[in-house]
């Protein structure tokens, strides 16, 4: 069963990107509302990860090996500039959007075999997500046209 695999991979991921959020608020200390909200979701993610131990704990160990490219790098270091937290915003957009699709990969497999506990999890950590991207999306079009037209 690789349901046990992916679980792991999402736990893993959402450690990567509570990780990758904490360098972007450490980094970008100017801008008050990405400081803090990336922060919060640093939180949210240590979270997420937190909830899939029990969960992971009384499902079988997989019987196949982690696949060697199921992992995702995080943000390493900050950027600099309007610029950089634009593409700084934009590497954590691509990280969360891919915990996005793996929380609905999941899903569809917890409800086939009507796991209530995994799908509670699911449902409660997909949701901030979703959310996280769409802060993500709206600060980045807020940054955008003077971020893009204006030189600096």
């Amino acid at each position: 069963m690789h349901l046990v695999t992916y679980l792991q991979f999402q736990r893993a991921s959402e450690i990567t990107l509570g990780s990758s959020y904490t360098v972007i608020s450490e980094g970008h200390i100017a801008d008050a509302d990405v400081r803090w909200t990336t922060a919060r979701f640093s939180r949210q993610c240590a979270a997420h990860a937190d909830a899939l131990v029990p969960v992971l704990a009384r499902l079988d160990a997989p019987d196949e090996s982690v696949p060697e490219r199921l992992h995702i790098q995080g943000v390493a270091a900050a950027r600099t500039g309007p610029a950089g937290l634009l593409r700084d915003l934009l590497d954590l957009y691509q990280l969360g959007n891919l915990l996005d699709i793996t929380w609905s990969l999941v899903g569809q497999a917890g409800r086939a075999i009507r796991d209530h506990e995994l799908l509670r999890v699911i449902d409660d950590c997909a949701a901030q997500t979703t959310a996280q991207l769409d802060w993500l999306r709206m600060r980045m079009k807020e940054a955008a046209p003077q971020t893009l037209l204006v030189a600096a």
